[in-house]
Parts: C-alpha cells; sequence; structure tokens
C-alpha cells in the first residue's frame, strides 16, 4: 500500500488526474471503466472464516481504459494463507484477464460486458490448477443518489468438484449511497450456483472513504448465507491512480 501511494505521488497524483473509478470492494463490477489512458490499481487485504477452510489473502487489481468503451483488467492475489486443520499452504494465487466493453446509455445508465480467464499461477495447495473461462453481464443505474450494479455471469470451470457441473453461474446486485462528501456506505447479495456444489450466498456491508479524488478506501465485512460460502470476512482495501498513459 505504502508503495502504491508512493508511485502516485510520483506520477498521477503530480498531475490533474481524473478522480479514480473503484471497482471493490463488492463483488458486483460497474459497467463503467475508468477514465481512458488512467492507469488504476487496487490493493486489499481480506479473511475469510467458517465452513472452508481459514484463508487470507492480498486481492489486487490493475485497471486500464483504451477509451469510453474497451478497457483490460488484470488481476490476482499477491499472497494466499490458507490453514486447515493442521495442514496450512501460502503462495501467489491465481491471475485473472478481463477484457472489457462498456455501452454508455446515460449519464444515468450502462451496460457492460466482461470476457475473463483465470490463469492457474496458484499452488495446487491454493488454485484448481487448471483456467477457468467468464463471461459477466452488467447493467448499471443511478436512481437519484443511490447507485446499482448489478451482474449476471457464466463460468466454465477448469476443474470443478467431484460430482460438480462444469458450469458455475453467478448473480449480484450492489447499491451504494453517499452519506457526505467523503464517506459512501454499500451493500450487496450476491450467491453462485454450480450443480452438483453447495450453492453459496453472502451479504456484504462496507464503509467507503475519499479523502481526494486521487484515494478510496474501503472496509467492511461479509456474513455466509449458504453452506458454500464462508461464515464470515473481513476486508478493507484502497484504489488509486497509478499513471496517466495518454
Amino acid at each position: 500500500m505504502l508503495a502504491a501511494l508512493a508511485a502516485c505521488s510520483a506520477t498521477a497524483c503530480a498531475q490533474e488526474a481524473a478522480p479514480v473509478t473503484p471497482y471493490r470492494p463488492s463483488v458486483s463490477t460497474p459497467a463503467q471503466l475508468p477514465a481512458p489512458g488512467q492507469l488504476e490499481f487496487e490493493f486489499g487485504a481480506l479473511a475469510a472464516r467458517g465452513r472452508q477452510p481459514a484463508r487470507d489473502s492480498l486481492p489486487y487489481t490493475f485497471k486500464l481504459a483504451f477509451d469510453k468503451d474497451w478497457g483490460v483488467l488484470l488481476g490476482g492475489e499477491a499472497l494466499v494463507h490458507t490453514r486447515d486443520g493442521g495442514a496450512a499452504a501460502t503462495g501467489i494465487g491465481d491471475t485473472s484477464l478481463v477484457l472489457k466493453r462498456a455501452f454508455i446509455v446515460n449519464d444515468a445508465s450502462a451496460f457492460g460486458l466482461e470476457l475473463g480467464v483465470k490463469v492457474p499461477t496458484a499452488s495446487s495447495a491454493i488454485g484448481s490448477g487448471k483456467a477457468d473461462w467468464t463471461i459477466n453481464t452488467i447493467y448499471s443505474r443511478d436512481f437519484g443518489d443511490l447507485h446499482m450494479d448489478a451482474n449476471l455471469n457464466a463460468t466454465r470451470l477448469g476443474a470443478p468438484d467431484a460430482g460438480a457441473a462444469r458450469m458455475q453461474t453467478g448473480a449480484s446486485a450492489s447499491f451504494s449511497v453517499p452519506l457526505d462528501e467523503r464517506w459512501s456506505a454499500t451493500g450487496e447479495l450476491s450467491g453462485l450456483h454450480n450443480a452438483g456444489a453447495p450453492t453459496s450466498a453472502q451479504v456484504l456491508a462496507a464503509l467507503g472513504y475519499m479523502p481526494n479524488k486521487r484515494l478510496a478506501l474501503d472496509f467492511g465485512l461479509t456474513r455466509g448465507l449458504a453452506p458454500g460460502a464462508a461464515r464470515w470476512s473481513l476486508f478493507t482495501g484502497m484504489v488509486v491512480p497509478l499513471a496517466n498513459l495518454r
């Protein structure tokens, strides 16, 4: 985090950069892209407990829009630590690459389409060891001060659990509202379904803080609502611009 802030100060923060466009902390992603040419960096910490091995990770995402319609995302987990009884594993997580297309309708609404692949860069003790392919559809809309991001997606799993289907579907809806000039609140319901495997569902609650337009901070928690989800998790993170590539 300190390295990212230092890079921000030396590059984008030294310029008149556009405001950041946070995608975290919710599962849902917005249809809108970051400002064209502005390389943004998202970084966080996540601790998940209950109903599965204990898991701590440092998720990250780099975001870059080529123009108002097209962009790419590169993300993953810089470090993962899992514990299941006496067994533990530590290493990097899998890496994801996403091509994104935004369809801006007007100032209040937009559609989005993401095509992504998860590259198996994690060890077999942490990841599945196989590539996953995902298509995600997005609808974002403002209802006055209330902002909504709704996602519906399908993933072809490279290594499904024994007895489970290869196709997994997911849905999520996130709602955020400003509390004042710097603070905001986010609530979200999300879930995954994979025939032959336990259904996963969770509710998320988070607070966001933007001391200025180039830095967004967040912290919050999730609560599992189904056997396939972690019983609870805590998270925190930030979003900063790293450079203006235009």
